[in-house]
């Protein structure tokens, strides 16, 4: 296409916010485009650190995203923000808060900040965040920080797709044992000790480290842990640092990196199936008013839901 009439694509290239965010738009409800602009940018992803930050409510995640941010900003990246609450879009705490402090520095044309809540939608809130990071790589956000609400599941396979995951946790809170329960022990590749200036922070430290030194992983690498203060900016560079850290030793280890991208493009794909063929399911083969006949009856115990899923599935001609 001529350069007086640019593409969408094109634009997103260029780095326009506006045509960022409708392709965000676009991809999180799903429409063709949106799939159509994933295809055309896709060659162009790849450049940017994805850094995901989780952790549990009330740790200052969006202070020290926030923070981080401000961080990358002077010097010099350009830097995007997803916050996912895959509860609701008007929880409090998620968007009213932390987030309103937050979007002052959307006016800062190298910062994108968008959040993403699932809505209602059965599935797909990963893949919308994981389609979402790509098209701020394309757009040529040098940082990508994706921050997750709580430590859920949902969580757990958002941050994933993450180059370096951080693990934030605060003294007194028990955070440990909910990481453990949670599965984020396996995942964190630093954890930061936020609000470390309350009592507490060197048992949390210390139970932190007992835990470390029994966990296995694949990859070699013993997660650091960092003690920060987001609120007042300190431990900001310890914790950039460490980030940097991670994604330089994963990067010179080849099979590991290599794995690392394989099990993440795994992830995806399957997500993606998963969700296109639910989707097919349930405007194909069976409406919602049906589907809600078919609920009741299931309530009812009058029908079984295997034979109700065995019936889909033939309407599907699978």
């Amino acid at each position: 296409m001529s350069s007086q009439n640019p593409s969408a694509a094109e634009k997103i290239l260029k780095g326009d916010k506006l045509s960022i965010a409708r392709a965000i738009t676009a991809v999180e409800s799903a429409r063709p485009e949106g799939a159509a602009l994933l295809k055309e940018i896709f060659p162009k992803t790849g450049k940017a650190l994805v850094v995901g930050i989780t952790g549990a409510p009330g740790a200052g995640k969006s202070t020290l995203v926030d923070r981080l941010a401000a961080f990358y900003r002077a010097q010099g990246e350009r830097v995007g923000i997803i916050a996912v609450d895959p509860s609701s879009p008007f929880t409090g705490g998620a968007i009213l808060g932390d987030r309103i402090r937050m979007q002052s520095m959307s006016m800062d044309p190298g910062i994108f900040i968008r959040s993403m809540a699932a809505r209602g939608n059965l599935g797909g809130l990963a893949r919308a965040t994981v389609d979402a990071v790509a098209i701020l790589d394309a757009g040529g956000y040098n940082k990508v920080i994706v921050e997750t609400v709580g430590v859920g599941q949902d969580e757990v396979d958002i941050v994933k797709t993450a180059d370096v995951t951080v693990v934030v946790l605060v003294p007194g809170m028990g955070d440990d044992i909910q990481a453990i329960k949670a599965g984020i022990m396996e995942i964190g590749d630093v954890f930061a000790i936020n609000k470390a200036d309350r009592e507490g922070v060197l048992r949390t430290e210390r139970e932190l480290e007992t835990l470390l030194s029994i966990s296995d992983r694949p990859d070699g690498w013993t997660p650091p842990i960092i003690k920060t203060v987001a609120i007042e900016d300190r431990g900001l560079d310890s914790l950039a640092e460490a980030i940097q850290s991670y994604a330089n030793y994963i990067s010179s280890h080849k099979n590991e990196l290599d794995s690392r991208r394989a099990s993440v493009a795994e992830h995806r794909i399957i997500e993606m199936l998963r969700d296109r063929l639910l989707r097919i399911a349930l405007n194909k083969s069976v409406g919602k008013d049906e589907l809600r006949r078919m609920a009741g009856a299931v309530a009812a115990r009058s029908r079984d839901p295997y034979s109700i899923v065995d019936e889909i599935i033939e309407r599907l001609g699978i």
